[in-house]
C-alpha cells in the first residue's frame, strides 16, 4: 500500500493531497478517516456556516446559492442540525439577510465556529464562490502561491512598486482559513470549498469558480493586520509561536477535515441543470449522501462522488480531502454519516404544508435522472420510523423544487408535515423530453441562424445559446483548442475548422460526429441526408434509456459485475447494486473499481485499454423470474446489444431466474463469441434493465435486427440501427407493467407518459473508460 507525503493540502488549507497523481487506495484511506471523524458521537450542538456568493461584479456565477441550499437542506433533514444553528450567508435576500462581504463572513466564522462552538461540537463551514491566488513567501509550493476565496466586496488596488504593477486584493487567504482552523474549539470541524484557483472564464456551457490570480496579486493590508491578530492569539491561548505555526502549515491541515472541490490545478464547474445552477461538486456530494445507507463504505462514497463530478462537469475536476491525523478517534464500528445512527436513504422531504399540498425538496435524485421526474411521479411517503405510509405525488416540479398532493386512497395515511421523507415510487417520464444543442462562439452568427432554423426540423433538438440553460451537447468547430484538446486526450483529432459535437465543456470532441473541414451547418444538419442526423437520433436515444437508471432507488435485488482481463492475465471488475433490494448482498450502489495490471482507476472509473477482453455478469437476486437485457452504450452515443444474445425462444430469450447468474459470455450456454472492447476511446456505459414484465416489444426490434443481420445466435454485430424506436419500445414494455399494477390502479398517470415503479424495474450502469 502505497503513502503519499503530506505536503500542504490544496494550499486552501495549508496541507497537500499529491494532486493529479492521487491513487485510489490513499484516497479511500483518507475517506475513511473522514467518515470516522463525522461519524463520531457528538453530545454538543452541531453548528454550521454556510457561504454561497454568484453576483461577483467581475465574472458572476450562478450556482453558488443553489449549493447553499443544497448543504442546508442535507445537514437538516439527513444530519439532524436544528436550522437555527445553520448560518447562511448569501448575496440573495430570499436565502439570507447576511451579506456576504468580507467583514460578514470573518465576523459570523469568528462569532459561530470559535467563540460559540465548545470542544464537543460538531461544526461544518461550506463556501461556494470564487477562488483566485496571491503571491505567498512561505506557501511551500515551487510558485510561492496561495490560494484564495473572494468575499462579494473584494478590493483591488494597483500598486507600482519599483518598476513591478501589483494588485493588492482583499481576498481572504487559505493561510488565514487556517489560522482561524486552529482556533476552533473542536476537532470535529468539517471545511467544504466549492471553488478552484486554477484560472476562470468559460468552459463552453460551464462557468469556471476562479479569477485571475497570479505572484502579481498581492494580499491587502487588512488581511496581513488580520493575519498577524491571528497568530498573536494562537500564541497566546494555544502556546505555539508563528514558526511552529507556520511549519505545522506545511505538514498538514489545522483541524478536522477540509473537502476541496478538485485538484489544485483543476476547474470547478458551475453548471446549469435542469431548471437551476449549481457547482457540479456540491450537488453530487449532497446528493449522495441523501442515498448513503447506514453500512455503506466510505470508499464507495468518494468513489461515486468522483464519478458523479467527473459525469456532470465536464471538467474533469476529482474532489479531494485531507484530514488531520491526530483528529480521528476510535469508534465503535466504522460509520460515515454525521450522525452516528442510521438514517433512512431517501430522494425527497417535505419542506411545507399548506393545505392539501406539500412542498418538496428533491435533493436525493441524481442530477442524471432529474428530467425523468414530470408531473404525475409518485413517492412513498415514510414515517418517523422509516415505514411506508402513505404516496405523495408530484403536480408540478421547477428544478429541485415541487409541488405535491397527498394521494388518500391508501392504507395508513401519514398526516404530512415537514421534515418527512420520501422514496421514489413510479418515474412518470415526459414524452416530449429533448435534446439541448448549444451553439458554440466558433458558429458564424449566420451559421447559428441556419441552426435555429433546421435542428427543430431534425427532431426533438432545442438549439439554445450557451450559458443560457442546460444542454446535453454544443454544435460548434474545431477550434485550434478543440483539436489541441483531443490531442492531448489522445482521442481521434478532428480536421481543423470542421463542424461537429462537442460535450459541455466546448472542448471534448463526441466520436465519429467530425468531418471534412468547412462543410456547412446546411449540409450537416439537411433534413434528408444530412450527416448529423443519425448522430443526432443516438445521442437522443442514449439520453432518454439512462433516464430509466434507477440503482439508488430500485427495490429488486439486482447485481452487475464487468471484468475486464488485462494484459498480465489479472481482473480488473467495476459493479453495481441495488441497496434496497439486495437484503444486505450489497453494502453500497457501487462496488469499489479493482484495478489490476493495464486496467487502472482513474476518477473511481476503470480504464480499459482497446482490444481488452470482457465479461459481464448479471445476477437476479429476487425471488421471482426477471426479464433482462443488457447494452453497451459507447463514446459516440450507440447502443450496442450484449444481452439478449440468441433468439429462439420469444420473450423468454431474456428470461433470468430467480436466483440465477447470467455469465456473458457462458461457454455452459454455448455462447460462441467473445466480448472485446473496441474503439472509439472515450467513456462508456453497459447498462442493465431488469423487469417483472416481458420486454416484449424492444426484444422484437433486437430479434429483428439479429435476423436481418444472419445472427440469431450470439451478440448482435454492431449497434441498434433504430435507437429511438428500440428505446420508445423499452419504455412502452416498462410502463405497460406498471399500468397494470392491482395494488396502484387508482392512482392515476398521464397516459402519454413513460413510467418505471421502483418495485418493478431494476436499470443499472457501469461506466468505463476506454484508452
Amino acid at each position: 500500500m502505497s503513502s503519499i507525503k503530506r505536503r500542504q493540502f490544496l494550499q486552501f488549507s495549508g496541507s497537500a493531497l499529491a494532486a493529479i497523481g492521487l491513487s485510489q487506495i490513499d484516497l479511500t484511506q483518507r475517506a475513511s478517516r473522514y467518515g470516522r471523524v463525522l461519524a463520531q458521537e457528538t453530545p454538543g450542538t452541531k453548528r454550521a456556516l454556510l457561504v454561497g456568493i454568484n453576483q461577483y461584479d467581475d465574472a458572476p456565477l450562478d450556482g453558488c446559492i443553489t449549493d447553499v441550499l443544497l448543504q442546508r437542506e442535507l445537514l437538516m433533514h439527513r444530519f439532524g442540525f436544528d436550522p437555527q444553528n445553520i448560518v447562511v450567508i448569501a448575496d440573495d435576500p430570499e436565502v439570507s439577510d447576511i451579506a456576504p462581504t468580507r467583514e460578514n463572513i470573518l465576523g459570523e466564522f469568528r462569532r459561530h465556529l470559535i467563540d460559540e462552538a465548545a470542544a464537543d461540537d460538531v461544526v461544518v463551514f461550506h463556501f461556494s464562490g470564487h477562488g483566485a491566488r496571491v503571491f505567498d513567501e512561505e506557501s511551500g509550493f515551487d510558485d510561492e502561491l496561495n490560494s484564495t476565496f473572494l468575499p462579494i466586496d473584494r478590493k483591488a488596488q494597483v500598486k507600482q512598486v519599483g518598476n513591478e504593477e501589483l494588485v493588492q486584493v482583499s481576498d481572504i487567504m487559505g493561510k488565514t482559513l487556517f489560522l482561524l482552523m486552529m482556533l476552533v474549539p473542536t476537532d470535529n470541524f468539517t471545511a467544504v470549498l466549492d471553488s478552484c484557483h486554477a484560472g476562470g472564464g468559460k468552459r463552453g456551457n460551464l462557468k469556471v469558480r476562479a479569477i485571475e490570480g497570479g505572484k502579481r496579486f498581492r494580499r491587502s493590508p487588512e488581511e496581513a493586520e488580520l493575519q498577524a491578530e491571528l497568530f498573536q492569539e494562537i500564541e497566546t491561548k494555544l502556546g505555539l509561536a508563528r514558526s511552529q505555526v507556520e511549519e505545522m502549515r506545511k505538514q498538514e491541515i489545522a483541524k478536522g477535515v477540509v473537502i476541496a472541490s478538485a485538484s489544485r490545478e483543476q476547474l470547478a464547474a458551475d453548471t446549469p441543470f435542469d431548471g437551476f445552477y449549481a457547482g457540479a461538486f456540491t450537488y453530487a456530494l449532497t446528493q449522495y449522501l441523501w442515498q448513503s445507507e447506514g453500512d455503506e463504505k466510505v470508499e464507495d462514497i468518494v468513489n461515486s462522488v468522483s464519478r458523479l463530478t467527473t459525469r456532470i462537469s465536464s471538467t474533469r475536476q476529482v474532489p479531494e480531502f485531507e484530514v488531520k491525523a491526530t483528529t480521528t478517534r476510535a469508534i465503535a464500528q466504522e460509520q460515515v454519516y454525521f450522525l452516528p445512527r442510521q438514517i433512512t436513504p431517501a430522494e425527497a422531504v417535505i419542506t411545507d404544508v399548506q393545505g392539501s399540498e406539500v412542498r418538496l425538496w428533491l435533493g436525493g435524485i441524481n442530477p442524471q435522472a432529474l428530467s425523468a421526474f414530470g408531473a404525475d411521479s409518485t413517492f412513498t411517503l415514510l414515517n418517523d420510523r422509516g415505514q411506508e405510509a402513505g404516496l405523495v405525488q408530484l403536480t408540478q416540479r421547477d428544478g429541485l423544487r415541487a409541488t405535491a398532493k397527498l394521494l388518500g386512497n391508501t392504507r395508513n395515511v401519514a398526516a404530512p408535515r415537514a421534515g418527512l421523507l420520501l422514496q421514489e415510487e413510479v418515474r412518470a417520464v415526459p414524452s416530449d423530453l429533448p435534446l439541448m444543442i448549444g451553439l458554440a462562439d466558433s458558429l458564424t452568427a449566420a451559421e447559428k441562424q441556419a441552426a435555429r432554423q433546421m435542428l427543430p426540423k431534425l427532431g426533438k433538438y432545442v438549439p439554445v445559446e450557451l450559458n443560457r440553460t442546460e444542454v446535453h451537447y454544443i454544435l460548434g468547430r474545431a477550434t485550434p483548442d478543440v483539436v489541441a484538446a483531443a490531442r492531448g486526450d489522445q482521442a481521434v483529432v478532428p480536421v481543423a475548422n470542421s463542424l461537429g459535437l462537442l460535450d459541455k465543456d466546448g472542448l471534448t470532441v463526441i466520436p465519429g460526429s467530425f468531418d471534412d473541414a468547412g462543410e456547412s451547418v446546411e449540409a450537416a444538419l439537411e433534413a434528408d441526408a444530412g450527416r448529423l442526423k443519425s448522430k443526432l437520433r443516438a445521442l437522443l436515444a442514449s439520453r432518454l434509456i439512462k433516464l430509466v437508471l434507477n440503482a439508488d432507488a430500485s427495490r429488486m435485488d439486482v447485481t452487475a459485475e464487468l471484468e475486464i482481463v488485462s494484459g498480465n492475465g489479472g481482473v480488473g471488475k467495476a459493479a453495481q447494486y441495488t441497496p434496497r433490494g439486495s437484503r444486505g448482498l450489497g453494502k453500497g450502489k457501487d462496488d469499489l473499481p479493482q484495478p489490476v495490471g493495464d486496467v487502472t482507476v482513474k476518477n473511481g472509473i476503470l480504464q480499459v485499454p482497446l482490444n481488452s477482453e470482457a465479461k459481464l455478469k448479471i445476477r437476479n437476486g429476487s425471488e421471482q423470474d426477471l426479464y433482462m437485457t443488457a447494452l453497451v452504450i459507447d463514446s459516440e452515443g450507440l447502443i450496442i446489444p450484449v444481452f439478449p444474445n440468441e433468439f429462439s425462444s420469444g420473450i423468454n430469450d431474456a428470461l433470468v431466474p430467480a436466483g440465477a447468474t447470467r455469465n456473458l459470455p457462458d461457454a455452459t450456454k454455448g455462447d460462441r463469441f467473445k466480448l472485446v472492447v473496441q474503439p472509439p476511446a472515450g467513456t462508456a456505459e453497459v447498462l442493465i434493465v431488469a423487469s417483472i414484465a416481458p420486454l416484449r416489444e424492444s426484444l422484437q426490434v433486437l430479434e429483428k435486427e439479429a435476423t436481418e443481420r444472419g445472427t440469431r445466435s450470439g451478440s448482435i454485430s454492431g449497434p441498434v440501427e433504430e435507437p429511438l424506436a428500440f428505446v420508445d419500445l423499452l419504455q412502452a414494455d416498462l410502463s405497460r407493467g406498471m399500468r397494470g399494477r392491482g395494488d396502484r390502479s387508482w392512482v392515476q398517470y398521464n397516459p402519454e407518459a413513460a413510467l418505471s415503479a421502483a418495485a418493478q424495474v431494476a436499470a443499472l450502469s457501469i461506466t468505463f473508460s476506454v484508452v
